[in-house]
């Protein structure tokens, strides 16, 4: 089985929730994860002053927040194909909590 291995270089904060990521194909997503952050492990990036600490790990070259979220990288290469699912997902989570 072969499949792409992407790689995060860098990002750029693009609004809030939002960030414009760059990959190692010198492709890019402009990613809004405000739909995502849900459960036990996004929802304290609902904190906006959370969220902006977000890093690119240099082990791993994906997006890493401070509470030990993170993304694989070939999920946010992707985005589009895994968004609404992802966003299905977040509900589901806010519905357990509930």
């Amino acid at each position: 089985m072969n499949h792409s291995i992407y790689r995060v270089t860098s990002f750029e904060i693009e609004g809030p929730y939002t960030l414009r990521v760059l990959f190692d194909d010198d492709t890019e997503q402009t990613i809004n994860f405000r739909p995502v952050l849900a459960g036990e492990l996004y929802a304290p990036l609902n904190d906006l002053s959370v969220f902006n600490r977000v890093s690119v790990d240099p082990e791993v070259h994906t997006l890493v927040w401070p509470n030990g979220a993170d993304f694989d990288p070939a999920t946010l290469h992707d985005w589009p194909l895994y968004a609404q699912e992802f966003a299905q997902c977040a509900k589901r989570w806010q519905a357990v909590r509930a």
